[in-house]
């Protein structure tokens, strides 16, 4: 059956074509499986709660009549403005509009949250732009542009709020502007569009604008809110939505509640954070976390930005899904929340989840596989402008970092990385092991080699011993720490960009203060990897050794193999000193990306420099199984792959090249299409050039 909703209906309509509901809430009480909830153009602001599942082969689906022109929105008009100086106005709003929590009363708080950011889940919009929160009236009435945003213009935009009896009172500085002719808006309800309960699954929503809502932060710990999510439940598909303006998390793929182990660490104190995420992971497989139950969705061709923590988010909820075609950039932007949770895309336990084709970009951290990235596949992306906005905030101190494209965080893998294009200063940070990284062409660094993996202790030895799962499952099969190595480097281009002089300090500064989180490494190429054994000199340290009663030695706690082959570096980049067959190339290679009307465009001239190098075609063979979970690179159904289509989706054929495009033609100008998820932002675009 298919139900009908306009804003503009008259109250008590039955969903038919001829008396619609008014709210999309009404529909998502009656719809059952094999429905179709129809949705016209109009701002519907209200928390879509829907009450009944889809089943995988009679699905609900929820959809816009035409994309994009139906709004689901956490904000009200904030309006009556009265002037109190210059560009500085007053009002006033009655609490009893907050159905759930007050967000002006609510501090973002959390498990890995930095609390020294004081913020409140509410915001203020500017003609559907965040407004900037500060902690007083002088503040207001004298503001100072932010250091740390990427938009210090608008940073000047700020506001605060009291309570007065039953009233929230707002005092903000609109400069130039009228509140009362221009559109103002507030943060009323925490999320648009998500299940109260949970196991609501097989639901399609699409072609909605969703925004502005007043969730909470989202660590691995806690229940993760999102603008939107399935809840823990499967089967959801979210598409050609845009996602925008949440105060932490855009899409949530996560955790469920667990009271007693709700944010434990911020709460109880006494047990590690890592100790209390082991013991939610438990938890939830006791609970009934599995394949069967949960995950499974997809995320696809969504614009997703402007959002404060993530603009993807899942711990648990999120495996065996996959998330393709999305343009996800500007997250993060204003810098008024930090924590260990933020990035374009912030997973754990992404077990089989597939990330392909999508644009990520201008987050100060690309996409973070945090814990359990096994069976991960991360291919066919691009990443760019995936840092922090001025050179002068990269610090070698504490847990800091310049951001980068890919962090892959304590995770046995094995996780795969493949076809991509990774341009921003820094392209991973790997204090893992178990991963593969092939045919990707790589300009920025690797960092936190063989650091980062500890919990941060004074003077004691603090290893996080993280789960590794029976393949292609949530059973746990062990917990371990990490011992480094078992990465595996194959048929890449190595291009070193010129390193901004702030952060070089910082890689400097970072070895003198003994910075166990971060090297702050800006030099591009497999140096890091100079110490690791090869296989065979691995092996040999075994040779002669039968278990008990063998001579005490530390093999078993060193540092595991690197494979390398078919690699190729440009401009300084280096190699590993053990690795045989790589080719230093001469000539300065360029890579320039740029976005003109919508179109964008990467241009090298690596068609001219590229040399021929010992490349072969890679497959599951080659690579072998990951070392802790003993998984093989393949598929999420267990089958082999073929690393024979590039990044473009062209096949193979012929002699195999390095990098992620099947010819060297294709380095010299190259139209980088839609189909790869690469959409035109509502912004300009400045991309750094070679």
């Amino acid at each position: 059956m298919e139900y009908f909703v306009d804003i503009n209906a008259a109250p008590g309509g039955d969903g038919s074509k001829e008396r619609p509901f008014a709210r999309i809430n009404d529909a998502a009480q009656t719809a059952r499986p094999g429905d179709i909830v129809t949705v016209l153009p109009g701002i519907y602001r209200e928390e879509v709660d829907p009450a009944f599942a889809g089943t995988e082969d009679a699905r609900i689906v929820y959809r816009s009549q035409q994309p994009g022109k139906a709004v689901i929105t956490g904000a009200e008009p904030l309006t009556g403005w009265t002037q109190a100086a210059g560009g500085v106005w007053t009002a006033r709003v009655k609490n009893n509009i907050f159905t759930d929590r007050n967000p002006y009363t609510t501090l973002v708080s959390g498990d890995w949250f930095v609390a020294s950011n004081i913020a409140h889940l509410g915001d203020i919009f500017l003609n559907g732009k965040s407004m900037y929160e500060v902690q007083d009236r002088a503040k207001v009435m004298d503001p100072k542009p932010s250091e740390s945003s990427w938009d210090r213009d608008f940073s000047v935009y700020v506001w605060t709020s009291w309570q007065d009896a039953d009233e929230t009172v707002f005092l903000a500085n609109f400069q130039d502007k009228d509140p009362n002719t221009e559109n103002v808006e507030f943060t009323v309800r925490k999320s648009c569009f998500y299940p109260s309960k949970e196991g609501v699954g097989y639901i399609t929503v699409f072609g909605f604008n969703i925004c502005k809502a007043a969730t909470q932060w989202a660590p691995p710990t806690a229940y993760q809110e999102g603008m939107i999510g399935p809840h823990w439940s499967k089967g959801w598909i979210i598409e050609d939505c845009e996602i925008s303006e949440s105060k932490c998390s855009g899409i949530s793929l996560g955790k469920y509640l667990q009271p007693e182990n709700d944010n434990k660490w911020l709460r109880f104190k006494y047990k590690d954070g890592t100790q209390t995420e082991r013991d939610a992971i438990c938890q939830a497989v006791r609970e009934g976390w599995s394949k069967e139950r949960i995950g499974s969705h997809t995320v696809r061709r969504c614009d997703i930005h402007d959002c404060g923590q993530t603009g993807i988010v899942g711990h648990m909820g999120g495996a065996f899904s996959v998330i393709e075609g999305n343009h996800i950039h500007h997250i993060n932007n204003k810098q008024n929340l930090a924590g260990a949770e933020i990035g374009g895309i912030k997973l754990h336990a992404a077990i089989d989840t597939v990330i392909r084709r999508n644009h990520i970009h201008h987050c100060s951290r690309g996409l973070w596989l945090d814990w359990q990235a096994q069976g991960t596949r991360v291919t066919q992306n691009l990443f760019h402008d995936n840092c922090l906005p001025y050179d002068y905030l990269m610090t070698p101190k504490g847990m800091a970092s310049t951001g980068e494209d890919i962090f892959v965080e304590v995770s046995h893998g094995p996780t795969l990385i493949d076809n991509n294009i990774l341009l921003s200063y820094r392209a991973f940070k790997l204090p893992t092991q178990g991963c593969a990284i092939v045919h990707n062409l790589i300009c920025g660094a690797i960092s936190a080699v063989g650091r980062g993996v500890d919990n941060g202790s004074k003077s004691l030895p603090s290893p996080r011993y993280t789960p590794y799962h029976v393949p292609h499952s949530t059973a746990i099969a062990g917990f371990m720490s990490i011992l480094h190595g078992d990465m595996r480097f194959y048929n890449n281009i190595f291009i070193q960009k010129p390193i901004p002089r702030m952060l070089k300090l910082a890689q400097n500064g970072s070895k003198l203060i003994k910075n166990e989180w971060d090297d702050m490494n800006a030099e591009t190429g497999l140096a890091p990897y100079d110490a690791y054994p090869t296989e065979t000199e691995w092996k040999a340290m075994f040779e002669g050794y039968c278990g008990m009663g063998s001579p005490a030695s530390d093999r078993y706690y060193l540092p595991l193999p690197v494979w390398t082959g078919g690699n190729v570096y440009f401009n300084g980049a280096r190699p590993c000193k053990k690795e045989q067959d790589a080719v230093v190339a001469k000539g300065k290679a360029t890579v320039e990306l740029t976005c003109e009307d919508g179109v964008w465009t990467l241009e090298t001239n690596l068609q001219d420099l590229l040399p021929d190098a010992a490349c072969k075609l890679i497959d599951t063979n080659t690579l072998g199984m990951a070392f802790e979970p003993e998984q093989k690179f393949e598929a999420a159904d267990g089958s082999p792959i073929v690393f024979d289509t590039d990044f473009l989706g062209t096949k193979r054929e012929g002699p195999v090249v390095p990098g992620p495009f099947t010819a060297r033609s294709q380095f010299s100008s190259l139209l980088l299409s839609p189909a790869g998820g690469l959409r035109p932002g509502k912004r300009p675009i400045r991309c750094g050039a070679l």
